[in-house]
């Protein structure tokens, strides 16, 4: 009988237990409204995407919204009309310093995805770019102080010892490249990718997240090259916190689908209009897609924040986050 009734506590405890980590009980799932970019950034999530308009999740209504850019996402996370976002790096900094702390940073899920790339064969390495004309389209954003850190590192400075040729847009320095030979451009995937299919001369010359991180190996808090990574909240961690393991689960399991079915996730990625298939099947490899939280999350990103920092404080809001910034499960 005492057996018995240790097999019933135990029983109790889990279901206990699992009501908490899905935000409620199994009739009270919470609505949890979530924000990608129609990018790279919103790959990982396709397959969690999928599966909630598909029905496949009954513990939470997992609402997802594509938006063009970032600029749209910033002002409904403000206004608490979006639960989790997935956003440029820098700018979660940027939201958390904008909000007074109540917005954090549950996940890096996209490393470094900028490339050196040619249409020739002159190219080599980042001492190669000395003299030459450059196309790129970032203009005052991040991956333009991502750029200015390398070519620092090696000895280049960026006003002087070449020729950047702003454009407006990445897909500018895509036609650059198709339409001048030997040309020279700096482009993220999958734009890359794009580059390539419409020209296959173009290729890659340059791996920058590599190059970033050869620069890292010999300082004493080595950082990553990150792009972007998933916010969420501090209401929303605060008030549904079954509801936020729940995500972060499911997340990093629809991130491993990602890297190991990479024709089934182009599928999606081309269902749900983030770019075509075609260029999916061929870019996913080249995008970093990863899922970092907890520690390591931080070690990493704070790291990345705090060399934007040097170059351009306001790149990260003026200030470098606190460490109620980084959130553990």
């Amino acid at each position: 009988m005492k057996k018995l009734l240790f097999l019933i506590s135990i029983l109790m405890l889990c279901s206990g237990v699992l009501s908490a980590c899905t935000g409620g009980t199994s009739n009270s799932p919470a609505d949890v409204n979530i924000a990608v970019i129609k990018g790279p950034s919103s790959i990982g999530m396709i397959k969690l995407m999928d599966d909630a308009e598909n029905g496949v999740i009954n513990t939470n209504n997992y609402l997802f919204e594509i938006y063009p850019n970032a600029d749209e996402i910033v002002p409904k996370i403000v206004q608490g009309k979006i639960d989790i976002a997935a956003v440029p790096a820098n700018l979660s900094a940027v939201l958390y310093n904008n909000t007074q702390g109540n917005i954090q940073v549950i996940a890096i899920n996209t490393l470094g995805m900028m490339y050196v790339v040619e249409n020739g064969d002159t190219v080599k390495t980042i001492e190669d770019l000395r003299g030459r004309t450059i196309y790129a389209g970032f203009k005052g954003k991040s991956p333009e102080y991502d750029f200015n850190y390398i070519l620092n590192g090696y000895g280049i400075n960026p006003a002087k010892d070449l020729n950047i040729e702003w454009k407006s847009e990445h897909t500018e320095c895509v036609a650059a490249l198709a339409t001048n030979d030997n040309a020279v451009a700096i482009l993220p995937q999958p734009f890359v990718t794009t580059a390539q299919m419409s020209n296959e001369n173009i290729k890659i010359a340059v791996d920058l997240n590599r190059e970033w991180e050869a620069l890292q190996k010999n300082t004493d808090n080595p950082s990553t090259l990150i792009t972007g990574v998933v916010v969420a909240r501090a209401e929303f961690i605060e008030q549904t916190p079954g509801a936020m393991f729940d995500f972060l689960s499911r997340y990093a399991v629809s991130m491993e689908y990602t890297n190991n079915n990479v024709d089934e996730t182009a599928a999606l990625v081309g269902k749900y209009d983030i770019f075509p298939e075609a260029v999916a099947k061929k870019a996913i490899p080249y995008c970093n897609i990863t899922f970092i939280e907890g520690q390591k999350m931080k070690e990493q990103l704070s790291g990345y924040l705090g060399i934007l920092f040097e170059q351009n404080p306001q790149s990260v809001g003026s200030a470098l986050p606190d460490d109620d910034f980084y959130y553990y499960r």
